[in-house]
């Protein structure tokens, strides 16, 4: 079975709409000990909300791991690794932070305990919530 994951992003600096825009892109710029093992966790196939930090603060897309992960080579240093992202669907309407803190199916979840996260393993149960509340009403 695919993993599922939430990668956080700063839309100023890189959005949902970039990604559909370039069709591809490489994941990098993680430097959180806790975030580049879960960034090393991911394989090829597995499925990624897009989460736009700052101002939003909202899953607004699901996007796939096109390549798994691999040394950024940006970089010198093997520890940094990144994925290449491809988008799959824009969610129908955000989910946002502030309804998902006041769900008690997503107690636990690291978005809520570790807000500065920027790379986290979402559990099934929690992407299926996620899901439901994103779904047009």
């Amino acid at each position: 079975m695919a993993g599922r994951w939430l990668l956080k992003t700063e839309p100023g600096t890189y959005s949902w709409t970039d990604l559909v825009r370039d069709r591809r892109t490489v994941w990098d710029g993680v430097k959180n000990p806790l975030a580049l093992k879960h960034l090393a966790a991911m394989k090829n196939g597995d499925e990624v909300f897009v989460y736009h930090s700052g101002a939003e603060k909202a899953a607004v897309g699901i996007a796939r791991v096109a390549r798994a992960p691999y040394a950024d080579p940006k970089k010198d240093d093997p520890r940094l690794v990144v994925v290449d992202l491809e988008p799959v669907r824009p969610l129908p309407k955000p989910a946002r932070l502030a309804e998902m803190r006041t769900n008690p199916k997503l107690a636990g979840f690291e978005l809520l305990r570790l807000p500065r996260l920027s790379v986290m393993p979402v559990p099934a149960a929690v992407w299926t919530e996620i899901l439901r509340m994103a779904a047009a009403s």
